[in-house]
């Protein structure tokens, strides 16, 4: 894929986002794109960097290492956050840890404890959001809603560690439509949680204008952007 189809497509996705945002009466610049290049190369990454985006998104600890170190003398992505956005075992933690500005789907104490401990030996403070599995799926990632707010407690008492919000990951909607319940369930539970969690990661390429309408501060876009994963 070439930089300008990567440029047109970063824009379309911002378009999407924009117009979403203002349907909700909300500030479209309260809204990050996480640009997901699971399984591309470190040159559709730099192409995307190059487009203008501002948030990099990888699932699998070992590729977002090996990303970051390829990139790293690429004057385009200095500037870029890297964020990561998958489910993370705990024997991975190490490579995450100091890479990744956000990790997204913090969903057990016993991870979060982990995280704590790299950060902490590494002299930093780690920011992640607490995965929370609205819909009830065994096999996503995410503690159960009526176990968040024993999880935020706890994790909020690790001193290396920072809680900036939730994220979900509900079914692949055969329409749009099919995930706003989903959405809408983690805005109410973080309004019931109380202050300080002020970042709701929801929404991917199937679903993110309802995401926006529903509060979401961050949208996981990835097919959007690349294209299909090779």
């Amino acid at each position: 894929m070439s930089d300008a189809d990567v440029v047109a497509r970063l824009a379309a996705v911002r378009a999407q986002v924009d117009r979403a945002a203002v349907r909700a009466g909300r500030d479209p610049s309260a809204v990050r794109v996480v640009a997901v290049s699971k399984l591309h190369p470190p040159g559709a990454v730099a192409a995307a960097c190059r487009a203008g985006a501002a948030i990099l998104g990888e699932n699998y600890a070992q590729e977002l290492a090996a990303k970051q170190d390829a990139l790293a003398g690429d004057p385009a992505c200095a500037a870029a956050a890297w964020h990561f956005i998958g489910r993370l075992q705990r024997n991975k933690v190490k490579l995450v840890v100091g890479r990744a500005a956000l990790i997204h789907a913090v969903d057990s104490i016993e991870l979060a404890r982990e995280i704590d401990r790299r950060a902490a030996e590494r002299g930093l403070r780690q920011a992640v959001l607490l995965a929370v599995g609205v819909a009830g799926e065994a096999q996503k990632t995410g503690v159960a809603p009526d176990g968040a707010a024993a999880l935020l407690e706890a994790a909020r008492a690790l001193p290396a560690l920072e809680v900036r919000g939730l994220m979900t990951m509900p079914p692949w909607p055969d329409a749009p439509e099919d995930s706003r319940p989903h959405f809408r369930a983690l805005r109410a539970l973080r309004d019931a949680l109380g202050a300080g969690l002020a970042e709701l990661s929801m929404g991917t390429t199937g679903d993110l204008e309802v995401a926006v309408e529903e509060g979401a501060t961050l949208v996981r876009v990835g097919t959007a952007i690349f294209g299909p994963r090779p």
